[in-house]
């Protein structure tokens, strides 16, 4: 994992290691991270959207040239 993502990987499991999903409801991270319902707080769904356009810019030709935008 590039340097740049690693930080909001962390953020992310943190954020979803305190929600229902993780807590009430047993489920894996896996399943929690892709999970739409309410379960989820809303700080958690907008640190997973901006981790999955991190890992997506590290693909990303261009973005990869100029680099990650600062998060």
């Amino acid at each position: 994992m590039a340097k740049s993502c690693k930080g909001l990987a962390e953020e992310l499991v943190k954020c979803l290691s305190e929600s229902d999903c993780i807590k009430v409801q047993k489920r894996s991270y896996r399943e929690c991270a892709g999970e739409t319902s309410p379960c989820i707080p809303s700080e958690c769904v907008g640190l997973r959207e901006t981790f999955f356009n991190c890992k997506r810019g590290q693909v990303d030709m261009r973005a990869r040239i100029r680099g990650n935008k600062g998060y």
